[in-house]
């Protein structure tokens, strides 16, 4: 016998596409998803020209639009080639062309980060910038675009928590679409709970840390893969994991990568700290 669940728990159903094109045009549409991603990189074009006005950045605004050229390739790139390899292999080696499908969704945080990494390392090369410095201010203006990934996550029904029964607890019709809506079980809307613990309450410390105070160039960045790993974890707790993607060691795969941020931001805070003690 098939359980009925109360309906009134929220039903996640909403339309993942900001714009619909007609039939017969190569995309379907413009996706929140894709807006989220632009109004990220706005919002972080926005802040690092008003720490440069403020005298907390070393970059000038064409610097500045130069930077951010490198990270949209570097959160792309890194972003999709993660999900491919840390989420879905498989299909990767079976069809290596869907790399390219940016369209249909899936990119990983974890590789954005290697994909930023990389980015900043050739930027601060060719143009000569310190790094840590460069990494600090990426890390204070990266939050933004990540809680508006999270809620398009949430908009596309997508990454949804484990069953609850909680009195927040929603319905998400793609979890088990072979079933009516009153069988789905209703689910943490966790897509919530990492844009909040991911996105708006570590912009809220890092942002705070930086104008209150001036930590050692590299030390922001630290701060942040701490947080980022802290927040990730637990919010790991509440997330269904990724149907056909195994465990590592018996975590999650956004828990197991969350340690190597962990140990990442350790390392970034011990490197400023040295450089600070050693600069005295």
């Amino acid at each position: 016998m098939e359980t009925i669940f109360p309906m009134a728990h929220y039903v996640v159903n909403l339309d993942p596409f900001a714009v619909r094109f007609p039939d017969g045009w190569f995309l379907e549409g413009i996706r929140w998803y894709g807006l989220a991603y632009l109004a990220g990189f706005l919002i972080g074009l926005w802040l690092l020209n008003l720490y440069y006005k403020k005298g907390r950045s070393p970059l000038n605004p064409d610097e500045t639009s130069s930077l951010l050229t490198y990270l949209v390739f570097g959160i792309i790139i890194g972003g999709r080639l993660g999900y491919m390899l840390f989420y879905d292999f498989d299909r990767f080696v079976s069809d290596p062309v869907s790399v390219f499908m940016i369209m249909n969704g899936g990119m990983a945080s974890h590789g954005g980060f290697i994909g930023v990494a990389i980015a900043l390392a050739l930027f601060s090369k060719i143009h000569k910038t310190p790094f840590l410095k460069i990494a600090d201010l990426v890390a204070l203006v990266s939050t933004p675009g990540i809680f508006l990934g999270r809620i398009a996550n949430f908009v596309n029904g997508e990454l949804w928590g484990k069953v609850s029964n909680a009195p927040w607890a929603m319905i998400f019709p793609n979890s088990d679409p072979s079933k009516p809506i009153s069988e789905i079980a209703p689910r943490h809307p966790s897509q919530l709970y990492e844009a909040f613990a991911e996105g708006l309450l570590i912009f809220a410390i890092l942002q705070f840390r930086f104008w209150k105070s001036k930590p050692p160039a590299g030390q922001i960045a630290g701060e942040f893969f701490i947080l980022y790993a802290i927040a990730r974890i637990v919010c790991e707790i509440f997330r269904e994991p990724d149907v056909g993607v195994s465990l590592i060691m018996g975590l999650s795969r956004g828990t197991f990568f969350s340690i190597f941020c962990l140990v990442l931001g350790i390392v970034f805070i011990a490197i400023a700290k040295t450089k600070k003690k050693n600069a005295k």
